[in-house]
This record gives structure tokens, C-alpha cells and sequence, in this order.
């Protein structure tokens, strides 16, 4: 199986890892164009699980050590998933939104966290880094696959898709506290880059909402800032 070093205009990408890689096989068999084990892998259970759905599905499995080398240099990923990119498009309902996100593993995270408490869409305003990156999908652990995203060329362009979500930027200035701040659904939570945060623009965007901490600490990471959204606006609210 042919495999070379990730670039972002290919049209596939890469699950590294067995837990990875097993979330696609078990949620978009239909995305997964090959799955490559390493010699030296040794769980049983699994690779018997990989073997079943591959069978079933007509997936190609090959061992092979030589892959691993391009792409995983580290020596701790013992199972590689070959994905085929699709374009998604999010639905009606409840969003997360970045806008500017600039790393990985930090969307991958927040890509998780999403999936955890039921938002299955997020948007994405540019420059951003790469959804489909294989250390965005590493980091989600898997819930890549469970979770559509579409890249908007500006948030102008998202708000005209989706006229009909109520906005709530997280943000320091014009902000409300969380803890007071009722969010209705559908909502779009709306999160800004990891140092500069959302422009200013975004205080007369919707209810612009800040979450509380004390002063031992200057800021919250993106992760946990979208995490402690997230819990707070699910609580009450499903979304499918």
C-alpha cells in the first residue's frame, strides 16, 4: 500500500493509531481505503476486530513496517488507517465555531469534546489549521469521524447560512458571565484564536459571554475554555 509524507492538497489523510483508526473503521468504514499494521504489533483482539471489518467491508489490510518510517517516526503507532477525504457540509442545529484556530492539537481536542456532549458540526473561519491534518484527527482520538466540519471563508458567510442560530462569542469585552448567560438553542458558540482570541468585531455579534476564574491564572487554554462551553450550554439542551 502506497502511502507518502501528509500534505494538505491530498485527498486522503491518515488515522495514527490503533484507537484512531478502529473509531473510523467502526463509525465511516465507508472513508477507510486501507488499513496497515506493523510487524511488531501484538494485540490480538484487535487486530482480529480490524481483520473482521475489513473483510466485511473489502478493505485492503497490509503489514508492512516501511510506512510507519514516512509517517509515524515515533515508534509509538503500530496501526495506520488510510481515509479518503470527503467535503462536509454542517447542518440545522446547534454549532461550535473557530475562528483562526492555529493548532492541532487543540482542535482535535475540541473536536472530542464535541462529539462527547452531542454537537456533531463545527465550522471553521480562516486561516485555520487543517482539519483533516493526521495530528488533528490523532488528537480527536477517533472522533474525526463522527464529527462534520466546513471551512467558511469569513463568519459573515456562516451567519448567512444559519440566520436562525443564536450567536454567543467568548470573549473578554461586551461579555456577559456564563454562569448568568441563558443559551438557547440552536446556538453557535463562537471561539476565537489561542493567543489573540476573537477581534472586536465579535462584541456586537449575538451575546458575547465570558467565563469567570480567579486571578491566579491570566487565561484558560482554548480546549478548556470550549469544553467548559460546551458542558454548560448541553446541559439542558440535546443535540443531534
Amino acid at each position: 500500500m502506497k502511502v507518502s509524507s501528509y500534505k494538505k492538497e491530498n485527498d486522503i489523510t491518515y488515522s495514527l493509531g490503533a484507537t484512531v483508526t478502529m473509531e473510523y473503521l467502526n463509525v465511516r468504514p465507508d472513508l477507510v481505503e486501507g488499513v496497515i499494521i506493523h510487524p511488531r504489533f501484538d494485540s490480538s483482539d484487535t487486530m482480529s476486530k480490524i481483520n473482521d471489518i475489513c473483510s466485511s467491508r473489502g478493505i485492503a489490510v497490509e503489514v508492512s513496517e516501511k510506512p510507519f518510517n514516512i509517517l509515524s517516526k515515533k515508534g509509538n503507532c503500530f496501526v495506520i488507517g488510510v481515509i479518503r477525504k470527503q467535503k462536509e457540509e454542517i447542518g440545522q442545529g446547534c454549532h461550535v465555531v473557530l475562528v483562526n484556530p492555529s493548532d492541532a492539537g487543540n482542535m482535535g481536542t475540541i473536536i472530542r469534546t464535541c462529539a462527547g456532549f452531542g454537537i456533531t458540526d463545527i465550522a471553521v473561519v480562516p486561516p485555520a489549521v487543517d482539519m483533516y491534518d493526521p495530528k488533528t484527527v490523532r488528537a480527536s482520538m477517533g472522533a474525526r469521524a463522527r464529527v462534520r466540519m466546513e471551512l467558511f471563508e469569513s463568519f459573515e458567510e456562516y451567519e448567512k447560512r444559519f440566520p436562525g442560530n443564536h450567536i454567543y462569542p467568548f470573549m473578554l469585552d461586551g461579555s456577559t458571565l456564563l454562569q448568568n448567560t441563558k443559551i438557547e438553542s440552536p446556538f453557535s458558540l463562537v471561539f476565537g484564536n489561542e493567543a489573540s482570541g476573537l477581534p472586536q468585531m465579535f462584541q456586537k455579534k449575538g451575546h458575547p459571554i465570558r467565563i469567570e476564574h480567579t486571578n491566579n491564572i491570566d487565561s484558560l487554554n482554548l480546549p478548556t475554555a470550549a469544553g467548559i462551553a460546551v458542558f454548560e450550554a448541553t446541559r439542558s439542551v440535546f443535540c443531534s
